[in-house]
C-alpha cells in the first residue's frame, strides 16, 4: 500500500515538474530498494513490510533532522531550508503521530490488557505497545508513562 504510493506520488510529481518531491521520493525508494535486497538475503523474497518501511522513513526524517542541526551550526541556511523541505516531503506518507493526550489512555489499556502490576512487566507491556502503534507512538513519552504507571 505504502509502496505503491510512494511510486504514484513520483509518478504524479514528474508530471508535476515537482523536482524537490521527485528528488525526495527517488531518495526514498532508494532507500527502500536496498532495504528489500537486504531482506531477499534473509530470505524474504517479497521485500520489507509495512511497519519497516515506516520504519526506514522515520529514520530518513530523523537523519534530515540531525543534518539541519549541522547545517544550522554552520551557517548553512540554505541546507537547512533543503533539508525541511525533504521532511515535509517525507512526512506526508507517515501515520499521523499520537498526541501524549492519545498515548496515555493507550498505555493504560495496555497495562490493564496485560494485568502488569510492577516495573518488571515494562518489557511485555512496551513489546505489546510497538506492536500495536508502531510508527504512530513516541516510545520515549511511552516508556516513561508506562514505568509511572508501574511505580
Amino acid at each position: 500500500m505504502l509502496r505503491g504510493r510512494l511510486s504514484e506520488e513520483l509518478k504524479q510529481a514528474m508530471k508535476a515538474r515537482d523536482p524537490l518531491t521527485v528528488s525526495t521520493l527517488r531518495m526514498v525508494l532508494a532507500a527502500l530498494k536496498d532495504r528489500d535486497i537486504a531482506a531477499r538475503e534473509k530470505g524474504n523474497q517479497g521485500g520489507i513490510g509495512e511497519a519497516e518501511i515506516i520504519d526506514m522513513m522515520q529514520k530518513l526524517v530523523r537523519q534530515r533532522g540531525d543534518s539541519i542541526e549541522a547545517y544550522a551550526k554552520g551557517g548553512r541556511a540554505d541546507l537547512v531550508q533543503q533539508e525541511q523541505a525533504e521532511i515535509a516531503v517525507i512526512e506526508r506518507f507517515l501515520p499521523r503521530p499520537m498526541s501524549v493526550e492519545e498515548i496515555g489512555p493507550a498505555v493504560t489499556a495496555v497495562v490493564a490488557e496485560l494485568g502488569a502490576t510492577t516495573v518488571k512487566d515494562m518489557g511485555r507491556v512496551m513489546a505489546r505497545l510497538k506492536e500495536q502503534f508502531a510508527g504512530r507512538m513516541d516510545f520515549a513519552k511511552a516508556g516513561a508513562l508506562v514505568k509511572q504507571r508501574l511505580s
